[in-house]
Formats: structure tokens, C-alpha cells, sequence
């Protein structure tokens, strides 16, 4: 369609650079003129930085193909918008975890139930598949879930009823198949919350109090199966022990895979992708595949079975304490200090701390060197880390510690347990720690494992603390780090726009996930928040009626998220484009019959029926 008289391309330009970016959008229905220009480089490459307020030094998205795609993809890929909200579960909604392929999502929840839900039926919807009560494990809820890697097997943490500061919980092992139970695994502290090493073994912790302010935690390694094992056969092997200063205890254990970090989703440095892209040459670059598309418990019971009473004399070996004397495992780290400082001195706590760190540096072995030096080419592909949150100088997790486990650490198979081992190995030290200077309280991976993005509570700057027992204050604003696990280092300046109010000794934990692209986390301002990780931007803020507890990207398209709150619901947000095409009906198709009987009667006509001058 033409529009009569031509106005120069200079004068249009001008006006859409002053028009709305959605008024542009729509202009290039106007005229042809109108549409070409609407399609100019320049134009959008003005407003996407002005729109977005990106400062003009962040380069454009390594993948895009153009300014115009890139604004509509930040415009239009983003899942904002709320389709559906799941009330099936009865009290707040603590954690989701999608499977591996996307089709399943579990849900975990203070009615004390791990919910199955299916993403994939032909409606769009997501339904209830399955749901599970854990009361009978004498769980008080259940506040974690992970499922292995081949999605047959779903792991949930869950937390003993009894006292108020009780610090003990569970794993349970969950078919998929069936819904049957596996094995069930004793987890302490319950925020330690566990994690899956390979498809059939499992990471858990324990925590053995040494003094007033001294600790060692151990942590273990499990086999999924523990029902079915023989009796010669270890189901479970102590992977390390390490100590515990000034009230401090290991909790959020998680893995992160390193063959994955050469082919990496998304280079956050600006000049690792220059210089990626220089090497790489323009015809190659032509061939890298887009990262977008936009076409298309009460007390605890004593176990009788025969490998937990092993399991304990083991443990109550590595504590240095005789059989039989076993702290008490209703006690926090934070209750038992309490009771017990009550009527020490602070000059008895300053010695127990200088007392456990001379022990610290006399029966700990040295860290692994192999983590921090640099590698030949081809070394370390298959590198795993064993990441959690510590401390050093207060109660309050400031510190995320790295431990590289190596490969004959990945199975049970090895020395029977109970076995004596050598008191050089009485401690096991931390191979690199990284201090984020404020309470950590969620961590997550990116999809390739390249990149942990840490959500913390500053301290203030400056802060120097002398008694542990008294942690400095925290913000309100919660600061999302993010650490290259390949150089070990933070990288880019903080992401901020959501808040939490809870103070210091009583703060939760707040999931985050990590898609290829984006970077959601929930909030205690009643809000989860959505941030691209190439430009360092909020794009979203997605509305409750409570706290946001957990957010999860589906695995299979990022453009589906999930959001659970203390206000008992499960929120389900897709893209605006998601949305536009499930409610496009589908354009009808012509009958075989006709389309060959209209072939039938031009076969021999001397017209030309052809499309572009081709016959």
C-alpha cells in the first residue's frame, strides 16, 4: 500500500524517534515507506537503549540478529503474564522444581505434602498428577525437592516436627515410576537441604557440636536405593568433615558440573565475548545457533537398622566423642549457643575460638591446588564442585565455600564404613571461599553451570565484628551477585530491585532460578522479580498477596514460569507471545480432496498456474 506523497526518510525517522516504541511497532502498517523505515537499525538501536536504559557501553546480545528483534524480544519473551494460579495446596508454598525435561514440576509446601504437577497437556493448563503427605515421617513440612538427572527419582527435604529451634530433618527418595519410597536419609542441619551428586546417589549433612561456638560438619554421601542393598554392600561414605568457627554451620550444599563450562549459554564479560567472537570468525559466527527464537518430626526415633547404627559409631568417631554421646539433635546451631553462652564469659568464647582455630590449621589438610590453578588444555573438563554457605566470623551464612570432589569420591564403593582412617584426614579443608560481607540467602546455577547468582542481605560497609554471637545489621534491598565458577571471581556489578524485611536471626531463604537467558528470584515485598542476564536489567515484577518464596523457569521454555508464595498459591506466567498464539486459532487448511481436484482440472490448461513466475 503507498501513502500518497513521500516524505524523506530523515523527516520519518525523526518522528518515530519521538513516537512511543509500541507506535512504531504498529507504524509499519502504514505504507511500505513507513514500514522500511520503522525497520531501521538506527532507529531501534536508539530506542532500545533509551527504553530500556541500558548505558551505551553494553555491547548488544552476542546472538541477536538485530536491534528490532532484540527490543521484541525483551518486549515480548518475557513471562509476565499471569494465566493460571494452582490452590491445591492448604499453607504456604515453599519451593518448585521442574524435572529435567520440563514436563513435570514438583511443589513442596508447610501443609507438609510434595505435590506432582503435568505441564504438558493439550489445553495449555497444568494439572495436578500426584500428591503425597509426609506426616507419617513425623515431618512438620516439607521445604525442598530436586530431581535427579534423568527425572526417574525425586529427592525431598523435609523438617522434623518438635521444638521451635529444632534443627533436624530428612531426605526421602521418591519413585517416579510408582511413588514409592527408596530410602530415607537423615539430614541435619534440615538446611542443608541435599542435593543429587549423579542419578543414584545423593548428598546430605550432619552437624556435631564441639564447644560452645565449635562445630564440624559432615557431609555424606548416599545411595538412592537403600532398601535393596546387602548388608556387605555401603550404602552410605562420608565424603568430608570440616570445622565450624564462631557459630557457623554449612547449609545450601548444592553440585555444579564443570565439563559444561567450555560451551557455556552466556558470557556475562563484555570482553570475553569480543574476543570469543574474533576468534571464532565471521563465518563461523554466521552458523552459531541463537539462545532465543521468536518465531515460533516430634523427637527423633532411634533407627534399628544395622547401616544407620554404623553410621553413627562413624560419626561419632569423626566428632572425636565416644559411641553413645551424640549431641542432641534438636538443638540448633543458634539455640544450643544461646542456652549455652548464657552464663560464659565473652572471654571463655574469644578462647574457644582461638583454641579451634589453632586445631583448625593443625588437623586440617591442605586445600586442592588443582582448583585454583590454572589447567592444561583438556584437564579438568569434568571437574565437580561441592558448593554450600559458611561462615568464619558470626552465626549468619557470609561465605560460600568451594570443594572440589573428585572421582573416586562419586560412589559409595571404597573402604567399609566404620573403617579407621588416618588422623591426617581429622579435618577436610575448604579448597577456595568467596565472602559476599552480608547474610547469603539464596543461591542458584545457571543452566550450564557456569554461573552461581548469590542473593545476599549486605552488611554495612565497614563493618568490623567483634562479638559473633552479634552479626551486623542487614538491608533491606537484596543484592544478587553473580560468581564465574570458571575464573572464581564476581562478575558484573550486583542486580537490586527486590526487598526483604525479616532481621538477621530469623532470616529465610528465598529461591532463585536461572534460565538461559533470564534470572528470577522471589522477594518478601510480595513481588518475584525477572532480570536479563546480558544487560543486567529488571524486565518484570510478578504480584502476589504475600511473601514469594520460590520462582522456577521451565527447562524446556523459558518463557513458562512458576512462582510459589506464603499466600498458599502456585502462579504460572508466560510471555505475552505465548499467550497471542494460544489464543490465534489456528488458520484452517484446504482438503486434500479439493486441492486435487483444482490440480486435476488445470493439469492441462495453458494458463500459468505458477507462484513467482516459477511453473
Amino acid at each position: 500500500m503507498e501513502c500518497g506523497p513521500f516524505l524523506p526518510d530523515s523527516l520519518v525517522l525523526e518522528i518515530f524517534l519521538r513516537l512511543p516504541h509500541d507506535a512504531v511497532l504498529s507504524a509499519g502498517l502504514t505504507c511500505r515507506q513507513w514500514l522500511a523505515v520503522s525497520r531501521d537499525e538506527f532507529l531501534w538501536r536508539e530506542l532500545f537503549y533509551s527504553y530500556y536504559r541500558i548505558p551505551r557501553s553494553v555491547p548488544r546480545h552476542p546472538a541477536a540478529v538485530s536491534w528490532y528483534r532484540e527490543f521484541k524480544r525483551l518486549f515480548d519473551c518475557i513471562p509476565c503474564v499471569e494465566v493460571q494460579t494452582l490452590k491445591e495446596h492448604s499453607d504456604q508454598v515453599l519451593h518448585l522444581a521442574f524435572s529435567h525435561r520440563g514436563h513435570r514440576f514438583s511443589s513442596c509446601s508447610k501443609d507438609c505434602t510434595v505435590k506432582l504437577w503435568d505441564t504438558e497437556r493439550q489445553d495449555g493448563n497444568i494439572s495436578l498428577v500426584h500428591s503425597s503427605s509426609m506426616r507419617q515421617f513425623n515431618w512438620g513440612y516439607t521445604q525442598f525437592s530436586q530431581f535427579n538427572a534423568d527425572d526417574t527419582l525425586l529427592l525431598v527435604s523435609g523438617v522434623y516436627l518438635g521444638p521451635h529451634h529444632s534443627s533436624s530433618g530428612e531426605i526421602a527418595v521418591i519413585s517416579m515410576e510408582n511413588y514409592s519410597l527408596l530410602s530415607r536419609v537423615r539430614n541435619k542441619p534440615y538446611d542443608v537441604f541435599g542435593c543429587w551428586l549423579n542419578e543414584t546417589h545423593l548428598i546430605s549433612g550432619n552437624l556435631h557440636w564441639i564447644g560452645n561456638l565449635t562445630s564440624c560438619s559432615v557431609l555424606w554421601l548416599n545411595k538412592a536405593f537403600q532398601d535393596v542393598e546387602s548388608e556387605n554392600v555401603n550404602v552410605v561414605k562420608r565424603l568430608f568433615k570440616i570445622q565450624n568457627i564462631n557459630a557457623s554451620t554449612i547449609r545450601t550444599v548444592m553440585v555444579a558440573h564443570c565439563r559444561r563450562h567450555d560451551n557455556p549459554d552466556l558470557l556475562l564479560d563484555y570482553e570475553a565475548q569480543s574476543q570469543a567472537r574474533r576468534q571464532k570468525g565471521q563465518q563461523q559466527q554466521q552458523h552459531q545457533p541463537l539462545l532465543f527464537d521468536l518465531g515460533t518430626s516430634g523427637s527423633e526415633e532411634e533407627d534399628e537398622a544395622e547401616e544407620d547404627e554404623e553410621r553413627q559409631r562413624e560419626e561419632a568417631r569423626c566428632s572425636g566423642l565416644p559411641a553413645g554421646r551424640l549431641p542432641q539433635p534438636t538443638i540448633t546451631g543458634l539455640e544450643h549457643i544461646i542456652q549455652s553462652c548464657k552464663n560464659i564469659k565473652i572471654q571463655d568464647l574469644e578462647i574457644e575460638t582461638q583454641v579451634a582455630q589453632m586445631m583448625g590449621r593443625t588437623y586440617t589438610k591442605a586445600p586442592d591446588s588443582s582448583l585454583i590453578e590454572p589447567s592444561d588444555p583438556g584437564e579438568g573438563e569434568d571437574k565437580t564442585y561441592l558448593l554450600f554457605t559458611t561462615g568464619s566470623l558470626t552465626y549468619s551464612p557470609h561465605q560460600i565455600g568451594i570443594k572440589l570432589i573428585k572421582p573416586d569420591q562419586m560412589t559409595t564403593c571404597g573402604p567399609v564404613l566404620g573403617e579407621e582412617r588416618s588422623s591426617e584426614e581429622f579435618f577436610d579443608s575448604l579448597d577456595h571461599v568467596i565472602d559476599i560481607h552480608g547474610h547469603i540467602i539464596g543461591m542458584g546455577l545457571s543452566p550450564d553451570h557456569r554461573y552461581l547468582y548469590v542473593n545476599s542481605r549486605a552488611w554495612p560497609a565497614g563493618c568490623v565484628i567483634s562479638d559473633p554471637m552479634s552479626p551486623p545489621p542487614i538491608a533491606e534491598e537484596i543484592d544478587l551477585h553473580v560468581i564465574d565458577l570458571k575464573s572464581l571471581r564476581e562478575e558484573r556489578r550486583s542486580l537490586r530491585a527486590h526487598r526483604a524485611f525479616t532481621p538477621n536471626d530469623e532470616c529465610f531463604f528465598i529461591f532463585l532460578d536461572v534460565s538461559r537467558d533470564f534470572v528470577a528470584s522471589g522477594a518478601e515485598d510480595k513481588h518475584g522479580y525477572i532480570w536479563d542476564r546480558h544487560y543486567n536489567i529488571c524486565l518484570a515484577r510478578l504480584a502476589h498477596e504475600d511473601v514469594v518464596n520460590s520462582v522456577a523457569f521451565s527447562p524446556a521454555d523459558q518463557e513458562l514460569l512458576l512462582s510459589a508464595s506464603d499466600d498458599s498459591t502456585i502462579k504460572v506466567w508466560r510471555s505475552p507471545r505465548m499467550v497471542r498464539l494460544a489464543q490465534t486459532p489456528a488458520r484452517p487448511t484446504r482438503p486434500r480432496s479439493l486441492l486435487s481436484s483444482w490440480l486435476s482440472r488445470n493439469k492441462n490448461s495453458t494458463c500459468p498456474s505458477s507462484v513467482n513466475g516459477k511453473p
